[in-house]
């Protein structure tokens, strides 16, 4: 599956960052509030300066012990104020983030429900993985410190520098003469860390998805001795990500450099510039020392800048690739036709294909369409087995019909109805629909049957699908119908998954039922036995089954071969075997390749 790396973005990070708004919105009192607490802190420990300013040309000077206790008393009491303050300010911030995170994975999820099954074609999972936990961590790491302390420093920094320009402002032009090179380096640091931060996100999502399809294929990795070549293929991700993390530390370095070392000589210049001018008798020494102590107590903002840049290109970043993915359309309820288009639905039309066209969307432009200008006529209450080579199309016509892809042209009716004209919902409620690869989710063997029902379905309809798809082995799991199946149902054999895909599809006694090759992980007894047991609920329901074996097709009343993207015939299995080479040539290999497996 293809990795979705997209070229970083050529707008700023603040317009990228703004579109968290609407999840910010809700909790905005609170940060706001948060926000002031930490700026009232960082005032409250810019005034401890002031007050040594007055201890030293005051009670140190006069020599007065009392006043030096009360300036140590008053020094205390400010560094309670900052540190009880700081601790509001987490205290404020820490729940409504976590409920922002929520929000935003919940909305992802079910955006990712809603997405069509294209969208899913075309992504890796692990970049969706990626984005929906580590780049919502960044996000909530983000809001909760770099978005309150880039505006808080800034406000001290600004708080400060006019502190010290009151003290002497000629000491205070030294400070800030490393101010224009440190900004120049900022906005170079900001531009090239977004690069590195991107594509450092972008081998997260690979690396997940190299550890993901390692734990999903474990049989295969180790049934062909393959774990050698898939660690070797980890330790190459893992040693570009590896690289790409230096290349962000190297860059922090070069910005930390800069801005810790312009400022440390702006203040050693201020301490000889004001030595000089306490000596000579135009600053007192309580000045200088307030000086100096503002100077030192900007430090940490003014060190910090490299830092909160750098969370901010990274959290910039992780907002750019969580709405790619929101930006995809979603699936629309009603389609892609008006649902008042004109039509006139029949009560006993059954399941019609009418000239239709489809090639992938994402495919090269001028290649040739998977199906075309299919015709189809599955009547009401009839079962048709359809028939093809590999690679015909079979499964991407059954994929039309509830609509997991849109036909690119033409349309396909149920029971005379456009099923462009209406809801998904309401199509998939109609539709049942069962894949040759079954896919179990990590709940109990019961619920995954019923999710093919309706939400009142119970026990009943249960034990009947079970029933019907010869799945009876359900009752001998060590918790029955109850018990937990592993992921994608890998503690069930193959035949087993596919009898409980099968007792899905039917459990909800759907009007039209969509198999695609269902039992060709059975054995030939089992398939017998789901086989006159399908027999009976086919008899009342309109069905297309793919078929590959003579056995499914005489389940069938009648035939269609696809051939060339294309309904190439239609007919009995009789009449087909008799004027149909093709058709002939299929059955008879799939027949010897029945014996030879028997």
């Amino acid at each position: 599956m293809p990795t979705q790396h997209v070229t970083p973005r050529d707008h700023s990070a603040v317009r990228t960052l703004l579109r968290l708004w609407p999840y910010v919105r809700p909790v905005r009192v609170r940060l706001f509030t948060a926000a002031f607490v930490a700026i009232v802190a960082s005032c409250v420990g810019l005034v401890i300066p002031l007050v040594l300013k007055w201890m030293v040309d005051g009670p140190i000077a006069d020599r007065d012990p009392a006043g030096v206790w009360l300036g140590a008393l008053y020094l205390l009491l400010l560094g309670i104020a900052e540190a009880v303050l700081f601790g509001i300010r987490r205290w404020l911030v820490a729940r409504p983030l976590s409920r922002v995170e929520a929000d935003m994975r919940a909305d992802l999820y079910r955006h990712l429900q809603r997405l069509p099954v294209s969208f899913h074609d075309r992504w890796a999972s692990g970049q969706l993985l990626s984005r929906g936990t580590t780049d919502l961590m960044l996000l909530r790491q983000f809001l909760a410190f770099p978005l309150t302390f880039l505006l808080v420093n800034g406000v001290t920094i600004l708080v400060g520098v006019i502190i010290m320009l009151l003290q002497d402002w000629t000491l205070g032009l030294v400070i800030l003469g490393p101010g224009i090179p440190v900004v120049v380096m900022c906005a170079l640091f900001e531009r090239r860390y977004a690069e590195v931060a991107r594509r450092a996100q972008d081998q997260v999502g690979d690396l997940t998805t190299v550890v993901e399809e390692s734990v999903l294929g474990i049989r295969i990795i180790k049934g062909f001795g393959r774990h050698r070549s898939q660690a070797r293929a980890f330790r190459e991700l893992s040693g570009t990500l590896r690289g790409t993390e230096l290349s962000k530390a190297r860059l922090l370095a070069s910005i930390w450099a800069v801005i810790v070392t312009l400022p440390e000589l702006a203040i050693g210049a201020a301490l000889v510039l004001g030595t000089v001018q306490v000596a000579d008798g135009n600053l007192s020494a309580g000045t200088l020392v307030a000086f100096l102590s503002t100077a030192l107590a900007l430090r940490w903002p003014v060190d910090s800048i490299g830092f909160l840049l750098a969370m901010s290109q990274e959290a910039a970043t992780a907002t750019e690739r969580y709405f790619e993915v929101m930006d995809e359309e979603p699936e629309t309820a009603g389609g892609a036709r008006a649902a008042g288009a004109a039509q006139v639905p029949t009560a006993a039309d059954g399941l019609r294909f009418d000239n239709v066209r489809f090639r992938y969307p994402d495919a090269p432009a001028g290649s040739p369409a998977i199906l075309d200008r299919v015709d189809l006529h599955v009547r009401t209450g009839e079962t048709m087995a359809l028939v093809g080579a590999t690679g015909s199309g079979k499964t991407t016509l059954t994929a039309l019909i509830p609509r997991l892809h849109e036909v690119t042209s033409g349309r396909i009716t149920l029971d005379g109805e456009d099923i462009t004209a209406m809801s998904r919902e309401d199509l998939r409620s109609r539709v049942a629909v069962a894949f040759e690869e079954p896919t179990l989710f990590s709940t109990t063997v019961g619920d995954n049957v019923l999710m093919g029902a309706p939400a009142d379905a119970g026990e009943p309809e249960l034990e009947r699908a079970l029933g019907i798809a010869q799945a009876d082995f359900a009752y001998s799991l060590p918790q029955g119908t109850g018990t937990q199946v592993g992921e994608q149902g890998l503690s069930l054999s193959g035949g087993q998954r596919q009898r409980l895909a099968l007792a899905r599809a039917v459990v909800g006694s759907p009007r039209f039922l969509v198999l695609d090759d269902p039992l060709s992980a059975l054995d030939v007894h089992t398939e017998a036995a789901v086989e006159a047991a399908l027999r009976r609920v086919l008899d009342g329901t309109t069905a297309l089954v793919v078929a590959h074996r003579p056995s499914t097709v005489l389940l069938a009343d009648r035939v269609a071969l696809l051939s060339g993207g294309r309904i190439a015939a239609v007919g009995t299995h009789q009449e087909l075997l008799r004027t149909n080479a093709e058709y002939a040539h299929l059955m008879s290999g799939d027949s010897e390749d029945s014996e030879e497996a028997r």
